[in-house]
């Protein structure tokens, strides 16, 4: 047997042989549920296997059912037995327990009835305590008001001469209290038709007692009695009007005192006026002039051991609020900013005013009301700071499209660019972090406007060298190929007059000239900008932008500082093709003389000249577009820049140089074999190395001075030739030529 609450506990289950594709205990899980065991099996075994599965189980559970009651059958014969009588049994017990029922109802209605019975006793007393608690606050405010008129003299009806001759501190303090009491029963009796009654009398007493509040205060003020104000004030704060006495105090004194200083006259620093910065600082000066008493009774100050009054704030709540009131209304141009280098400088003034305000709060928790003030909002909201970085990225946008135009002009200052686009560039971006711009507020903005000018030039770079290089170029050569004209000489190119000046119209209907095309010396201009700016950018930001962002409060400059590395890294990405253009042209304009290689047979096949002794002039030739190059423009790259260029040069020369001189000594090969067997076969091959260097001979001996000149040229402009590959191919055809020679000089 189970007993109460516990889980019925079952007979175990048969167990079924080990081939079965399920657990037996599974049926017997509460979770058990036929979909679930169907679709498990399922995963296992197919339908069929299941379904034989089950059958044999089900004859398992058969047999062991058919086993129990074979077991227990005497106990299930002598079951219907053991029942008999049970129904008379159960009879016998209803009427008593029917007859138990209506006597527990019994008791059930008339204890209902008893506790209804006290709830309504509970209630009727509760409301006559709640009457009696009502009258007695009736009563208190009647007594109050009798006490306070009294107090006040307002019964004597002989007007504001006696009341005003016995209010003195003491008694105002006491009628104070009083009031506060009958303040409170008025709050708890509202509605009550004697309170309306009497609310003109409070009235009354409410008017007399704010009247003599505020003379008692003013009269502190004036003869500063910090007494009177000490009592003044704690009788405000008691009576709960600490906002009625910070009102008064911005009525009666700040207001006369800022609408005397603040005004448009006084903005100006013309005749003799003071200017913004003296009208802040006259306003600044209102404090210790005019509230310096209340500050030693509200924060204890020099009064030495009397206790100061808690609860009040005059610089915020009285003085700030007024001042801010009184620009926004009378001195509204400090905040245009149409003008932006005068709303930049008033926005200064103005911040460096807020600071040394809040300096003067005394407090921390000062500031923070300060801070936390309606009117603090509304003044730092009234600088138009998107109107004003609208107007400075228009200008530097602006200045950097219109540089764009004339790019390569030369700039104005050639100690630190070359190009006017660059110097524009660098320009914007510095003045954007100058102490004429700059606003702490806008930084995030000025960081992105860097960002974007830099991009912009990026960008440009890009499409310069589509126009001016890659489209040009293509125009050049469709040119060649359709009325045979030369290019001019992009190397011969004086800087000084070589700018892109585009002219402009003279008059109506007159055509602007083509823009004349970029010439070699401006771009290496662009390449000295670029590398020069890349390295400059990063030297502004950890001397100039890092510490204002960090004072700004940005804290992550790393990120920032990567940033301006991806912008860099960006520009000087730009470059390898520049270089490659000028490496083209150079190269383009020595090779064609290095073609003259291929005159070198023509002058010792059959000529009779002399044994070379010193290389061709056409070595000395190729070389001169390098030396001009480096006359004309050598100071405007540096040493390392000039260093790359020219291995690169020297490196494209050697192939081509390599390309025409093999072949060169190719045919030279295969012509003196030509000639060799044609003398076997007529017989005069006898005795002819006795006859001195041969015609072919002297080809390669003129080949190798040839190639030992270009080494000493290449060494002259300080390149490593033992660094370049395709001079050692060159040593190495000029070893083969000398090893090919059949007689020894």
């Amino acid at each position: 047997m189970t007993g109460p609450g516990e889980p019925a506990k079952y007979l175990p289950l048969p167990s079924g042989p080990a081939s079965l594709c399920f657990d037996n205990d599974m049926f017997m899980k509460d979770s058990f549920d036929v979909d679930t065991f169907v679709m498990e099996c399922r995963r296992r075994v197919p339908l069929e296997t299941l379904r034989d599965d089950l059958s044999t189980y089900l004859k398992i559970l058969r047999s062991a059912m058919i086993e129990l009651i074979n077991k227990d059958y005497a106990d299930f014969v002598n079951l219907s037995s053991n029942l008999v009588g049970m129904d008379k049994a159960i009879g016998n017990l209803t009427t008593p327990l029917c007859e138990l029922k209506d006597q527990v109802m019994t008791v059930k209605i008339a204890m209902d009835q008893a506790i209804s019975a006290v709830e309504q006793k509970l209630k009727q007393r509760e409301q006559i305590r709640q009457k009696k608690a009502c009258l007695q606050r009736l009563m208190n405010i009647v007594q109050s008001v009798e006490k306070i008129e009294r107090l006040l003299g307002i019964h004597s009806g002989e007007g504001g001469e006696i009341i005003q001759a016995q209010l003195n501190g003491p008694l105002i303090e006491r009628v104070a209290n009083e009031f506060n009491k009958l303040q409170f029963y008025v709050i708890k009796s509202t509605g009550l038709p004697l309170v309306e009654r009497i609310r003109p009398r409070i009235s009354n007493i409410t008017s007399t007692l704010q009247i003599s509040l505020e003379g008692h205060f003013l009269e502190g003020l004036d003869t500063g009695n910090t007494e009177i104000l000490q009592q003044c004030l704690r009788t405000y704060a008691l009576i709960d009007k600490i906002q009625d006495v910070e009102n008064l105090f911005r009525k009666e004194k700040v207001r006369p005192y800022m609408e005397e200083v603040i005004n448009e006259q006084n903005v100006k620093s013309t005749g003799g006026r003071p200017g913004l910065k003296g009208m802040f600082q006259q306003i600044l000066d209102f404090v210790p002039q005019h509230c310096g008493i209340l500050r030693e009774v509200t924060t204890g100050g020099r009064m030495g051991a009397m206790e100061s009054v808690r609860g009040y704030d005059f610089m915020v709540n009285a003085v700030w609020p007024e001042v801010v009131s009184n620009i926004e209304a009378r001195t509204p141009s400090i905040f245009a900013p149409g003008n932006p280098n005068t709303f930049h400088d008033k926005f200064l003034v103005s911040m460096k005013f807020l600071d040394d305000f809040e300096a003067l709060c005394g407090s921390q928790a000062s500031v923070r009301r300060l801070r936390e003030h309606p009117s603090y909002h509304i003044f730092i909201n009234k600088w138009s700071l998107p109107v004003y970085y609208q107007i400075r990225f228009q200008e530097m946008a602006g200045s950097l499209e219109t540089s764009l135009c004339t790019a390569f002009n030369n700039s104005a200052d050639q100690d630190l660019f070359h190009l006017n686009v660059t110097l524009t560039l660098w320009r914007c971006v510095s003045r954007c972090w100058g102490e004429d711009v700059y606003l702490a507020p806008i930084c995030h903005k000025l960081w992105k406007l860097s960002l974007q000018l830099i991009s912009r030039y990026s960008t440009w770079l890009d499409e310069c060298y589509k126009q001016e290089i890659e489209k040009r170029s293509l125009e050049a050569e469709n040119q060649k190929m359709n009325t045979s004209v030369s290019m001019p000489n992009l190397t011969h190119t004086d800087r000084n007059n070589g700018a892109m000046d585009t002219s402009g119209t003279t008059g109506e209907g007159q055509i602007t000239p083509a823009t004349p095309p970029v010439t070699l010396g401006q771009i290496l201009c662009l390449l000295s900008d670029v590398e020069k700016f890349s390295q400059q950018i990063s030297s502004l930001f950890d001397e100039t932008i890092k510490p204002k962002i960090t004072a700004a409060g940005f804290e992550d400059t790393d990120n920032l500082k990567g940033s301006i590395q991806e912008c860099s890294a960006s520009l000087m990405s730009k470059l390898p093709r520049y270089r490659e253009f000028i490496v083209e042209e150079i190269s383009c304009q020595c090779s064609i003389n290095l073609k003259q290689v291929n005159d070198v047979p023509r002058l010792y096949r059959r000529t009779n000249r002399e044994v070379p002794v010193k290389p061709s002039t056409y070595i000395g030739n190729a070389f001169k577009p390098v030396s001009l190059f480096v006359q004309e423009h050598g100071n405007i790259l540096g040493e390392k820049q000039k260093q790359e260029i020219f291995q690169e040069i020297f490196t494209r020369l050697a192939e081509q140089y390599f390309s025409v001189t093999s072949d060169v000594l190719l045919s030279v090969k295969k012509m003196e074999d030509s000639l060799k067997r044609l003398k076997r076969v007529r017989g005069t091959d006898k005795g002819a190395g006795s006859q001195g260097l041969t015609d072919d001979d002297k080809i390669r001996q003129q080949i190798i001075l040839d190639i030992d000149s270009y080494g000493q040229q290449i060494t002259g402009y300080g390149v490593q030739k033992e660094g370049l590959e395709s001079y050692k191919k060159l040593q190495q055809l000029s070893a083969e030529a000398k090893s090919a020679m059949t007689t020894a000089q």
